[in-house]
């Protein structure tokens, strides 16, 4: 399977025009930004060209430049984060605020002030299976993922039909930790969960599990 950089363009499109239709919803929120980067990152190395915020590079891209540069904040997420922060800091129990808060740093891509946020809002209601997993996204994105499975593992465990969080076990667990039969075996478990489960741009997962089968 191979995608065109029109294809690759509209998907990045896509996500964009979409990213704040579900927050914890899969194939719209966190499972797009990990997935994004499995098929722009690994299948097109060759023609890679990152599109900010929405696209996680592959692990062969240029960190030291993302280190040097700040990434450039849109001012609608700016004048969220402003807003969320204010409530947060005037009723520091709001726990809606704090995730609202949360997601504003997730799709700024400033995943150490999200983690922040996220677990704030964790402690004070736990058992969120959706704030779970954008918090596991944002540790990956973060550069850590092993504490990023650790998120989507409460999460699944709260919730046994939680899908997202299955989904972006099996992407951590094959590019990030390099665990090939691992991965498959969380893409399986989705699976018994919803047999008919796709990827953001369409991919049955039975597809997905058979590329990487090979």
């Amino acid at each position: 399977m191979s995608l065109s950089k029109q294809e690759m363009q509209e998907i990045a499109r896509q996500v964009q025009e979409g990213r704040y239709v579900s927050k914890g919803t899969l194939y719209v929120s966190v499972g797009i930004a990990l997935v994004l980067g499995l098929y722009l990152g690994n299948l097109l190395t060759t023609i890679y060209t990152p599109t900010p915020t929405h696209v996680v590079q592959s692990q062969q891209q240029a960190a030291p430049a993302q280190q040097t540069q700040q990434p450039q904040v849109d001012p609608g997420l700016a004048a969220q984060i402003l807003k969320y922060e204010k409530i947060t800091r005037e009723d520091p129990a709001n726990v809606e605020a704090w995730i609202h808060l949360g997601h504003a740093y997730f799709d700024s891509d400033k995943p150490k002030p999200a983690i922040a946020a996220y677990t704030k809002a964790l402690e004070l209601a736990p058992g969120n299976a959706n704030v779970l997993t954008d918090l596991g996204v944002m540790y990956r994105r973060n550069g850590e993922p092993e504490k990023a499975l650790e998120q989507f593992g409460k999460a699944s465990a709260l919730d046994p039909k939680h899908e997202q969080s299955r989904f972006n076990k099996g992407i951590v667990l094959m590019h990030d930790l390099k665990q090939k039969e691992a991965a498959i075996a969380a893409w399986q478990e989705l699976l018994a969960i919803n047999p008919n489960a796709k990827a953001p741009n369409g991919m049955p997962i039975t597809e997905l599990i058979k590329q990487h089968s090979k």
